[in-house]
C-alpha cells in the first residue's frame, strides 16, 4: 500500500505542477480482492486533466508494483474537492497560505 502512495506522489497535475497527493486529490488506496483501488477526484468536474490523471495514477502504481496487482483508479466526486484539502507545503507553493 505504501508503494502505491509513494507512486502517486510522483503523479503531477499538468496545470498546477504539484503532485496529486499533495493537492488532496487522492481520497484513498485500498485492497479489493486481488487488486488495488484508488479513489481520487479532480479539482472540478470539467477539469481538463480528468482523462489523463487517472491513467497516470494507474500507470505509476502499476510500475511501482511491477504489474503484480490490478489497479483500478476510480474518479469520485463526493466529497467535492476544495483548496482546503491541499497540504500546507503545496498550498504555500500556490499562494493559498502565508508562510
Amino acid at each position: 500500500m505504501e508503494a502505491a502512495w509513494e507512486a502517486l506522489r510522483g503523479v503531477y497535475d499538468p496545470e498546477l505542477y504539484l503532485d496529486v497527493v499533495s493537492l488532496g486529490l487522492v481520497y484513498g488506496v485500498r485492497t479489493e480482492g486481488d487488486g488495488l483501488v484508488v479513489d481520487m477526484t479532480m479539482t472540478t468536474p470539467g477539469c481538463p486533466a480528468s482523462e489523463v490523471l487517472p491513467e497516470m495514477a494507474r500507470a505509476a502504481i502499476d510500475d511501482a508494483v511491477d504489474g503484480a496487482v490490478e489497479v483500478d483508479v476510480r474518479v469520485v466526486w463526493d466529497p467535492p474537492w476544495s483548496p482546503a484539502m491541499i497540504d500546507e507545503d503545496a498550498a504555500r507553493a500556490l499562494g493559498f497560505r502565508a508562510r
